[in-house]
């Protein structure tokens, strides 16, 4: 499936709801990650330096980045709200990892209980997909580590600042209008 498709289909089946999203950035979500975090979020540090040594980040490159924000998915203007479409290759092992360094408090939008359980289906077609790409920060076949941290990055600094907490929605098998669907309900909720 061509990049972007499984977005737009989502984005297509949300405004036939009455939906109203658009795309965004932040500039507290930005390419230095934990390292360049406002002292808002400070409560997200920790975790997210556990995480990104866990997950072999070098130090000096990361921090060396420029503060470039990070695109994401949605967000939903009236309220606020950011929403994630997570196709397969966000299910890798190393995301899996991610979780065990979440704070028992952590104020999430979805299920990481669920989010473990799709890593454990998905993650041998996951940790394969662009297995060699390198990303800075994480060395040569670091972009599924940077992938699984960025993820991280969104889920603990968004509420950390003070904004509604970001929506996950699970489309492993790429299918954007199907995992609308899925999880219609609980979208409707959150963002009522």
């Amino acid at each position: 499936m061509p990049v972007g498709d499984c977005e737009n289909a989502f984005l297509e089946a949300a405004a036939h709801e009455g939906i109203e999203l658009i795309r965004y950035k932040q500039p507290w979500l930005n390419q230095r990650g934990h390292f360049g975090l406002p002292h808002e979020a400070a409560a997200a540090f920790g975790p997210l330096d556990d995480i990104f040594h866990d997950l072999g980040g070098d130090h000096e490159a990361q921090s060396a980045k420029r503060t470039t924000a990070l695109p994401g998915d949605f967000i939903h203007p009236p309220t606020g709200t950011m929403i994630e479409i997570d196709e397969v290759q966000h299910f890798t092992s190393f995301r899996m990892r991610t979780f065990a360094h979440y704070p028992a408090d952590a104020s999430l939008g979805f299920d990481s209980d669920e989010y473990v359980n799709l890593c454990r289906k998905y993650c041998r077609t996951a940790d394969v997909y662009r297995l060699n790409k390198a990303a800075s920060g994480f060395g040569p076949g670091g972009r599924q580590r940077q992938r699984a941290y960025n993820d991280s990055l969104r889920d603990l600094v968004i509420p950390a600042m003070g904004k509604p907490r970001l929506i996950r929605i699970p489309a492993p098998d790429g299918n954007g209008a199907a995992a609308f669907e899925r999880n219609r309900v609980r979208i409707l909720r959150a963002l009522s």
